[in-house]
């Protein structure tokens, strides 16, 4: 490992030569940390623990060698990838598609839930590397489309948020499955000793490999929040980029269907948006990356997943739309801007106490500083656009370019105008079409999570924030199981002890079948409709009842979820159904 840390290139790495080749396309010049560290160590046949976090370049450190331990001639699968999610399984693929530009044979497909299961099928008749969520691998496990008696090589990326999600006895299912003298590394942002277990039992003698938390540096970045009402926030947003006007930024959100909600609205404002998520073909995400790279685009709407990896140095702003998972998403955000020995700004937008709360222990975490400021006004944003304007006046008087306009002034002046007209005549030429018509900015009444042309409808699922749910981990759920996509799921609400997610109304049967028997963070759940209202019988039979309460049930905060309804009117249906499977 001494020897790999002084590694400033990849022709130091000795790779084949066809990778680089397709690095160079790729305009990568030298490995990361965890590359240099990684890639020997795993050309060496060792099993590894990487601990990294997000942005550190580890899917080039488990894809170089991965592809160079394929036989091209041999159509078993030889290689597995397990990935948490379906956007981290394309984003894989397609990281080894690039690096095989220029190699015959290498076939990597790509297997998740909601997607058709007989295209997966088709392809992996020929498949010799594999990338897949563990729910789909076992479907197809079990299935018998997917053999794993000739895997030589296993990856699991973002090992933690796989068991996070509950994906352990899935994994451990699969590892039992494949060759005893396999090669297995992990890489894993965090060391729980689930982790631990896990390498204990399926690895042997692991190198650890461990990239230094502080590659990202904060000290550039001014972090500060804003505090607004609930439904205010794209308000809250565009009065911002007003004020400050990057000439670029990035804004962060928690889903992709919020990242094209918030894009429309941005783009029907004014703004040049674009929106980056997993659900783009990567000819598009390269189409968007240009247009913000090359400033067509200025403000780029991203998720965490599809934000991985984007490297552009002049990102004045980083606004997080919604509050970030935890401590690592948050560092990679921001961490989006401040590079290079630059300055940047991150402003985090927040709605409530709780959402305050959860921001600062992200910040007293990582034992950096944050202050609140408040929502530019109207006037703030007219003060400032009006200084920002006499600047550029100011500059243009400097620098004796106005000069080749005296003739036009001594024309205009022998006519009568006086010099205060002209002037103001002059700047209001050069700068009507950048007012700000603060006027127009409405508080919009479109509920994010519903969309105008789709019906939705809420169920519930009993588990939440006591067993520390989150809206990936739900989300994660539901696309594995069933036929949706993570772009059809409407709101989503965690309360303590259950959640309320809304979902398109003509697939509520197809999901709360599919969900029968899921598990959300490694717990057993049930679904079910979601009953906002309850019959007036039942309110009485509940203030009848309340004596049966527990003191906690009788003085919770949480709306009850009413589900004697459907309790009472479908139990048959839901069984006879369970019974036949």
């Amino acid at each position: 490992m001494n020897n790999t840390s002084v590694v400033t290139g990849f022709k130091e790495l000795m790779l084949d030569s066809r990778i680089m080749k397709a690095l160079d396309d790729m305009g990568f010049e030298a490995p990361t940390e965890i590359q240099a560290q990684a890639i020997p160590l795993i050309r060496e046949g060792r099993d590894i623990i990487g601990r990294s976090q997000t942005g550190t370049g580890k899917t080039m450190a488990f894809a170089i060698p991965a592809i160079e331990k394929i036989d091209p001639r041999n159509d078993k699968v030889q290689a597995i990838i397990m990935c948490p999610t379906r956007e981290l399984a394309l984003q894989c693929s397609e990281e080894i598609k690039k690096l095989t530009k220029y190699i015959n044979g290498i076939r990597p497909v790509e297997v998740y839930g909601g997607a058709p299961m007989d295209k997966q099928i088709t392809r992996l008749k020929r498949a010799n590397i594999v990338i897949g969520t563990p729910g789909r691998i076992m479907d197809h496990m079990r299935r018998k489309t997917l053999k794993l008696d000739h895997i030589k090589f296993v990856v699991l990326d973002e090992a933690d948020e796989m068991l996070s999600m509950g994906f352990k006895e899935d994994m451990e299912t699969i590892l039992r499955e494949t060759p005893e003298e396999r090669q297995t590394v992990l890489f894993s942002a965090t060391m729980p000793p689930s982790i631990l277990a896990l390498t204990g039992e399926f690895q042997k003698e692991p190198q650890m490999v461990e990239v230094s938390r502080k590659q990202i540096t904060l000290d550039n970045i001014v972090q500060q929040y804003v505090d607004v009402p609930m439904g205010r926030k794209a308000d809250a947003l565009k009065l911002l980029l007003y004020y400050y006007a990057p000439s670029l930024s990035m804004v962060f959100c928690n889903t992709k269907k919020m990242a094209d909600e918030l894009t429309e609205s941005l783009q029907k404002s004014g703004f040049n948006a674009d929106a980056l998520h997993g659900d783009l073909k990567q000819s598009q995400r390269n189409a968007v990356m240009d247009k913000f790279r090359y400033g067509t685009t200025s403000v780029l709407v991203a998720t965490d997943v599809a934000a991985r990896g984007i490297d552009v140095n002049d990102v004045e702003f980083v606004f997080n739309y919604d509050i970030p998972q935890n401590n690592e998403y948050y560092v990679h955000r921001i961490g989006r801007t401040g590079r290079v020995g630059k300055n940047g700004t991150s402003v985090t937008i927040c709605s409530g106490r709780r959402q305050v709360l959860a921001l600062t222990e992200i910040v007293r975490g990582l034992k950096c500083s944050i202050e609140e400021i408040p929502v530019p006004t109207g006037d703030d944003i007219r003060s400032r656009l009006t200084e920002k304007n006499s600047e550029s006046v100011v500059s243009v008087l400097e620098s004796g370019k106005g000069k080749a306009y005296t003739e036009m002034v001594n024309s205009l002046l022998e006519k009568g105008y006086s010099l205060f007209d002209i002037a103001a005549a002059a700047l209001q030429m050069n700068f009507s079409d950048k007012e700000i018509k603060i006027a127009d900015i409405r508080q919009e009444r479109k509920q994010y999570g519903k969309r105008a042309d789709i019906d939705f409808s809420k169920i519930l699922i009993d588990i939440g924030r006591s067993s520390h749910a989150a809206p990936n981990h739900i989300v994660a759920s539901i696309t594995e199981r069933s036929p949706l996509h993570g772009s059809d799921i409407g709101k989503i609400e965690i309360y303590d002890d259950y959640s309320v997610v809304s979902i398109p109304s003509d697939s509520v049967e197809t999901v709360l079948d599919h969900m029968y028997g899921a598990k959300v963070c490694g717990r057993p759940v049930k679904s079910r409709p979601f009953e906002e209202k309850r019959p007036a019988v039942q309110n009485r039979r509940d203030k009848h009842d309340r004596k049966g309460k527990s003191k906690g049930e009788r003085r919770s905060g949480n709306p009850r979820p009413d589900n004697r309804r459907h309790d009472n009117k479908r139990p048959a249906v839901h069984n006879t159904r369970r019974r036949g499977r």
